[in-house]
């Protein structure tokens, strides 16, 4: 188990189009001590939580759905406009077209990178893209 120091009780969206990613995520957060609430995106949808505080969001980079991350980050901004964003993705780089939107990028299958990548954020430190 990986242990990083953060403030306790910070708050993490995730947010992706598989529901079975949403759970290994959850589960590799909740470990750790996060809070977790999770948005699955529909095919043209994105159901957000309205009446939660959420400290970051992690979201999925390709997501098969007619919305693209970053259409959903822009909502994601909206509803939430505190919350840093961490993109996650199977990409070696982050895209361009959501660089502007995110605060830090991780390669999926890093669940340490993950967590270090989450906790600085968090803690306002920068992350390399």
């Amino acid at each position: 188990m990986y242990t990083f120091m953060r403030p306790p009780e910070n708050t993490v969206l995730i947010v992706d189009d598989d529901s079975l990613h949403l759970t290994i995520y959850r589960w590799i957060l909740e470990r750790e001590g996060y809070h977790c609430r999770t948005a699955l995106v529909g095919n043209t949808s994105v159901e957000l939580p309205v009446s939660d505080l959420i400290d970051l969001v992690l979201l999925d980079y390709r997501l098969s759905s007619s919305l693209t991350a970053p259409t959903v980050a822009e909502q994601v901004k909206s509803a939430f406009p505190t919350a840093p964003i961490v993109v996650l993705s199977e990409l070696p780089w982050m895209p361009e077209d959501i660089r502007a939107c995110a605060a830090a990028f991780v390669n999926k299958g890093e669940p340490k990178r993950l967590l270090e990548t989450i906790a600085g954020v968090l803690q306002g430190k920068p992350s390399p893209a």
